[in-house]
C-alpha cells in the first residue's frame, strides 16, 4: 500500500514526477540567501520544534530548515531520478515563488513594492542559475507567484523562461478569512475571459486558474463570461483559449476527467498509484502529455468499465510510446489530433518545431502533482 509523503519533500516530489506529467512546488528564500522548498510563511513544524522564538520561514537559515526535514531546491535537483524525469522525460516543473510576510526578513513592509519586486527577482535569478547548471530546459518549466509585480520582477531578473502571475491575488499576510476576502473581491471583478485576455496581454505564457471559475455556483459569481467543463461553455472556452495553457487548481478526482477533456491542465492532490478508477466513472490516465494516447487508444480508455479497466490500463501502458521517444510521424499524428480537438491556433509545423526535444508541446494538456504528491495536513512535520 502506498503512503503519501509530506508535501514538498523529496519523496513526495520524486513519486509525483514519475506518476504524473510533472510537479508543482513552492520556493522561498532563506536567511542566508538560499532556496528552500516550503509553502507556508511560517515554518510548518510544532512550536516546540522551532529553533527560534520567531516563526517566519525567511528568518531561518537553510541548515536550520533542512535539519527539520525540509529540502533545498538544489538538493531536489541533485536527485538523479527526479532530474531524469524532468530533463530527459520532458516532465513539467511549475515553480511558485512565495513572497514573505511583510514583517519577515526580506518582507519589505506592507507598502514596499520595490522591495517585493526585487525579492522575487532575486529568487528567480538564483533559481535560473541552478536550473541552467542542471540543464533543465525552458520549454518544460514555468515560474509563477501571487505577486502583482511579477512582470517587473521578470524584467529585472532578465529571465527568459515561461511565467505568469497568479490571479486573483492572495496576499502573504492576514488570516484565512481576510485573505479570502481580498481575493474574493478580485474574483468577483475578474471574469474568466478577462483573466485569460489579461495574461495574454501581459506576455505571460499561461494562465493559472482557480477551479471555482469552472464549477457552479462559484463560476456564476464573477462579472462576465463564466467557464464550464461541458457543452456550449466548454466549446466557448476552447475558442477563447485557442491552445493558451490554463492550469487549474485544485483538480479534485470527481472532475479530473471532465477537466482534462475540456482541454485544461489539472493540478492534483492525489498521486496515489492505486487510484485507477475515477468517481466520474472513467479509468484514470495520469500522463496525458508525456505518455500520450492517440484517438483509438483514447476511445479504448473511455470505454473501459470498472470490471476491465485494470486490464485496459495495463495494455495501454505497454503499447503507448512516451512523447520523448515518439518519432516524427507519431508526433505529427498527435499534434494534428490535439489541434483539432481543442482548437489550437498555432500551425502544426510551428508546434512541432518547438517540440523537437523530450518535452511535449507547450499547449499540451497535463496532469501535475500539486506540492509533489499532494497537499498534506499541518504541520508538515510533527
Amino acid at each position: 500500500m502506498w503512503e503519501q509523503a509530506p508535501e514538498n519533500t523529496l519523496e513526495s516530489l520524486r513519486h509525483a514526477i514519475q506518476h504524473n506529467d510533472g510537479i508543482e512546488f513552492d520556493v522561498r528564500l532563506t536567511q542566508d540567501q538560499e532556496l528552500v522548498i516550503h509553502h507556508d510563511g511560517k515554518v510548518s513544524v510544532p512550536k516546540e520544534m522551532q529553533p527560534h522564538s520567531f516563526s517566519w520561514t525567511e528568518n531561518h537559515t537553510l541548515e536550520e530548515l533542512t535539519s527539520l526535514g525540509f529540502i533545498s531546491f538544489r538538493s531536489m535537483l541533485e536527485d538523479a531520478q527526479l532530474r531524469s524525469e524532468w530533463v530527459e522525460h520532458g516532465k513539467m516543473g511549475c515553480i511558485e515563488f512565495k513572497r514573505p510576510h511583510p514583517r519577515a526578513l526580506y518582507g519589505g513592509g506592507f507598502f514596499g513594492k520595490k522591495q517585493h519586486i526585487s525579492h522575487v527577482a532575486t529568487m528567480m535569478e538564483k533559481t535560473e542559475s541552478i536550473l541552467k547548471e542542471f540543464e533543465v530546459p525552458s520549454e518544460n518549466t514555468v515560474y509563477y507567484s501571487f505577486h502583482t509585480g511579477m512582470k517587473s520582477s521578470i524584467h529585472s531578473s532578465k529571465v527568459q523562461r515561461p511565467w505568469a502571475e497568479l490571479v486573483p491575488y492572495v496576499p502573504p499576510f492576514g488570516n484565512y478569512y481576510t485573505k479570502r476576502m481580498r481575493s474574493g473581491t478580485q474574483f468577483f471583478l475578474t471574469s474568466l475571459s478577462r483573466l485569460i485576455k489579461s495574461h495574454r496581454r501581459s506576455g505571460a505564457s499561461m494562465s493559472p486558474c482557480a477551479v471555482e471559475y469552472f464549477l457552479p455556483p462559484q463560476s456564476l459569481i464573477p462579472l462576465g463570461y463564466s467557464g464550464g467543463l461541458y457543452g456550449a461553455k466548454a466549446a466557448r472556452l476552447s475558442a477563447l483559449q485557442r491552445g493558451f495553457p490554463i492550469y487549474v487548481w485544485p483538480t479534485e478526482l470527481r472532475i479530473e476527467h471532465d477537466l482534462l477533456s475540456a482541454g485544461l491542465t489539472g493540478l492534483t492532490d492525489c498521486s496515489d498509484p492505486n487510484t485507477t478508477w475515477l468517481p466520474s466513472g472513467h479509468a484514470r490516465w495520469t500522463q496525458p502529455a508525456t505518455r500520450p494516447l492517440d484517438a483509438v487508444q483514447q476511445q479504448k480508455l473511455d470505454q473501459a468499465t470498472h470490471e476491465n479497466h485494470l486490464e485496459i490500463l495495463r495494455e495501454l501502458k505497454m503499447e503507448t510510446c512516451p512523447w520523448a521517444e515518439c518519432d516524427d510521424e507519431r508526433r505529427r499524428e498527435l499534434v494534428t489530433l490535439w489541434r483539432k480537438k481543442w482548437q489550437w491556433e498555432n500551425p502544426r509545423n510551428s508546434i512541432l518545431q518547438q517540440s523537437t526535444g523530450a518535452s511535449p508541446p507547450w499547449e499540451s494538456i497535463r496532469l501535475i502533482g500539486h506540492r509533489g504528491s499532494g497537499k498534506t495536513s499541518r504541520p508538515v512535520f510533527k
